[in-house]
């Protein structure tokens, strides 16, 4: 066995144990601290699969910034009664069982097809570098990014004229 595939498999089942924890845990804390968790071993999955800026950005964004805004509204939150927050079985977990289920099954159907020699695309390894969605970036794609930071320019000057006109 390769190190990577050990290495795969032992961040896929962190992953997944840290999800359950996210998802079973009765207090919200907990949880976030767990979903925290989760986003670091995403980023070890990405690191594994050579998608290094995917990696880098799910740290800082979600296990970041998305995280403290997570705990920042858990803290406002004043949550009074939790027995009023507990739900019995419906059609909405039914549902989610069943997708749940389906999403396994499709799991299992793409682990089976790569041992029984379903190769990827070539030149899909490079991918995921900085270097390529740089080229990729500033070469193909300049004149969308351009119109996009254009945009992001525009939406940012109209945000502040708002909150100047606001203050006076």
């Amino acid at each position: 066995m390769n190190l990577t595939f050990i290495f795969f498999v032992i961040l896929g089942i962190l992953a997944i144990a840290s999800a359950v924890v996210t998802i079973s845990s009765r207090h919200p804390v907990t949880s976030a601290i767990s979903l925290v968790f989760h986003f670091f071993m995403l980023a070890g999955l990405y690191l594994v699969l050579q998608a290094q800026l995917i990696a880098v950005i799910q740290v800082l964004v979600y296990a970041g910034a998305i995280m403290v805004l997570v705990v920042f509204v858990i803290m406002l939150l004043n949550l009074g009664d939790e027995e009023k927050l507990k739900e019995k079985f419906n059609v909405r977990k039914g549902a989610g069982f069943l997708l749940g289920s389906v999403l396994l099954m499709l799991i299992i159907i793409v682990f089976m097809a790569q041992r029984f020699g379903v190769k990827k695309a070539p030149g899909t390894v490079n991918q995921g570098t900085i270097e390529f969605i740089g080229r990729e970036l500033f070469s193909n794609y300049l004149f969308p990014f351009e119109a996009i930071s254009l945009l992001l320019l525009a939406a940012i000057i109209g945000a502040v004229i708002l909150a100047k006109r606001k203050i006076d």
